[in-house]
């Protein structure tokens, strides 16, 4: 379909310790665990374990990954592990919060109409779109990481994510309350929903797209697009 383009099957690559990330301005997304400042070998550190359980996940998938076993493909302590993500579900958020930024990076100054310079309407239609897919093509590490519901919507990606839509909705009515208004669009987008649909009815990503296409279009009052 017409944003499927906007992702890719597989997390993108983890950048070198000594290369900058195209951090977006105005949000932060920040993994579980994660300091401010990272020292060069403790940056370098938690890139080699995140390497590894990307390449866990590539050849065993999401069961793979265990503490213990990421200590071993890293060739570091178990203790080290614990230490930089807390737990399996912290590591797991981790994972997706590199991908987070990615996509964050794309719709806070990528190329329209998922980044600036298209209507506002527009942009909420590519965003959702996006994350729909990229929900999809990761759908088993989503699940996976899915934080307790105590931390579930503090997460600091997803309260990203809430962040632009509701920045979006308030371009677009003013004079609604865009806060909770975000709300049933972010539901829409929801990992276990979409495992439901897709692998549970055995509905085609295509039904999901013009879904939120049409709900984009309900919910804000404007025409969807021809």
């Amino acid at each position: 379909m017409l944003y499927a383009v906007f992702m890719s099957s597989a997390l993108p690559p983890f950048p070198k310790p000594e290369e900058s990330i195209r951090e977006p301005q105005l949000l932060e997304v920040r993994s579980f665990g994660d300091e401010p400042c990272l020292r060069a070998d403790a940056a370098r550190n938690r890139a080699k374990l995140l390497e590894a359980a990307a390449r866990l996940i590539a050849e065993h998938g999401v069961a793979g990954v265990t503490m213990e076993a990421v200590a071993i493909a890293a060739e570091v302590g178990k203790g080290t592990v614990f230490r930089r993500f807390g737990d399996r579900t912290g590591l797991l958020m981790a994972l997706l919060d590199h991908s987070a930024k990615t996509l964050q990076a794309d719709f806070m100054g990528g190329p329209p109409p998922l980044g600036p310079g298209a209507p506002p309407v527009e942009r909420l239609r590519a965003f959702g779109v996006a994350v729909l897919y990229r929900s999809a093509e990761q759908l088993d590490l989503q699940l996976a990481a899915q934080p307790d519901p105590a931390r579930r919507f503090s997460h600091t990606a997803l309260r990203a994510l809430h962040t632009h839509v509701t920045m979006l909705l308030r371009q677009i009515l003013p004079d609604a309350d865009c806060e909770l208004l975000s709300q049933p669009l972010m539901a829409y987008l929801d990992p276990a929903l979409i495992n439901h649909l897709t692998r549970q009815c055995g509905m085609p990503m295509e039904r999901l797209e013009a879904g939120w296409i049409d709900l984009v279009a309900r919910l804000t009052a404007t025409p969807p697009p021809c």
